[in-house]
């Protein structure tokens, strides 16, 4: 039996892994953690994450009496049914389709509704897809790390941001369009030394480990604003994601968080699956199609109560100027507030699971 026939062991006590076949064409890999009658919460991960990255937060809140529902989604992890490679249609990998993963993966588990969908990373826009598009199956949502900023509007302006970030000395790209291409999942996926210390590099870079990290609200989306974020964001052009993680790699590979068997659990399951599902997903986003499709949606507000949990060290919350403003102002109808997290980066319920669990039972205890 292969790994992704076989589902993860050696979980943390309280979680269990199993399969559910969808009506979506999906065999998705789940973890759960059982909890009492208080409801049910859905845990979307982002990238480059598994339904594994959540392994703190599931018992704490399950032991509040949540049953709580971790899928490795659609390019990720022992979830198979989706198409590999670069050459696929990209529609498999649009938020559309993301969203009716879920609502599939409901209808399998005979699940009526959840309490609560959570989303991190890219986690983040599927969980408030979900919100906006199924608010009777997804009562209540929390984004993490990625606000949300609304659907796109129909009026399509020419964008001049890549030409001006090329223009910039010395020239520079946004990672989403790195993301994009081709050589991209090959990139990662040799980088010198190894996955493991590639994905190391990664996860400490954008963590609150990362000196370095100290984000503060950008003037605007413009090439010289945007330019003032870390090259994990903003990257030399020229200049692969591999290189950029592991000129900010740590001295060693002992981390607090992330322990070796953790990384390990990371490395073992992309160094089988590879990148390229879930960059899929940027291709999706940074396409023509893909905000097309969702633009059937301008004017549309999330109108279940929505809230937003990042990391005070996170540049996440900031990388799209004026969207955390948006989701407060606009996209969402009834939201609840914003919580930024001491001592967190990007991983916020990784690095600070505690403090990640006392702001989401504070936002579910509130409905």
């Amino acid at each position: 039996m292969t790994a992704d026939e076989a589902a993860m062991t050696d979980l943390p006590s309280g979680i269990e892994a199993r399969f559910i076949k969808t009506a979506n064409g999906l065999r998705v890999h789940c973890l759960e953690a059982a909890g009492g009658t208080r409801g049910t919460l859905l845990l979307l991960h982002g990238f480059p994450e598994l339904a594994f990255s959540w392994r703190h937060l599931m018992p704490i809140l399950a032991a509040e009496g949540y049953r709580v529902i971790a899928p490795d989604q659609r390019g990720y992890g022992r979830t198979t049914g989706w198409t590999v490679g670069y050459d696929v249609d990209l529609t498999e990998f649009g938020m559309i389709n993301l969203v009716r993963d879920q609502v599939a993966l409901l209808a399998a588990l005979g699940i009526d509704h959840v309490d609560g969908v959570i989303g991190h990373d890219f986690g983040s826009p599927v969980a408030a897809w979900c919100a906006l598009i199924r608010p009777d199956l997804f009562q209540a949502a929390i984004c993490m790390s990625a606000p949300f900023a609304g659907p796109p509007e129909w009026a399509v302006a020419e964008d001049p941001i890549h030409d001006d970030l090329s223009a910039l000395t010395p020239p520079r790209r946004h990672y989403q369009w790195w993301y994009s291409d081709g050589g991209a999942n090959d990139d990662m996926m040799s980088a010198p030394g190894g996955l493991p210390w590639f994905l190391r590099a990664y996860f400490h870079c954008k963590s609150a480990d990362w000196p370095d990290n100290r984000p503060y609200r950008l003037s605007g989306w413009t090439a010289e604003a945007l330019a003032e974020m870390p090259r994990y964001y903003i990257m030399d052009d020229g200049v692969g994601m591999a290189a950029t993680a592991l000129a900010m790699a740590p001295d060693d590979d002992r981390c607090d968080w992330l322990t070796a068997a953790d990384l390990a659990v990371y490395a073992d399951e992309y160094g089988r699956t590879g990148f390229q599902g879930g960059l899929n997903w940027y291709r999706s986003t940074t396409s023509a199609t893909g905000p097309a499709e969702l633009r059937l949606y301008a004017g549309r507000r999330i109108e279940v109560p929505t809230a937003f949990i990042g990391g005070a060290s996170d540049w996440g919350v900031y990388q799209m100027p004026g969207a955390l403003e948006t989701m407060t102002g606009e996209a969402c109808a009834d939201y609840r507030g914003t919580t930024l997290i001491d001592g967190a980066g990007h991983w916020v319920q990784q690095e600070q699971p505690a403090k990640t669990a006392k702001a989401v039972l504070s936002f579910l205890q509130g409905l």
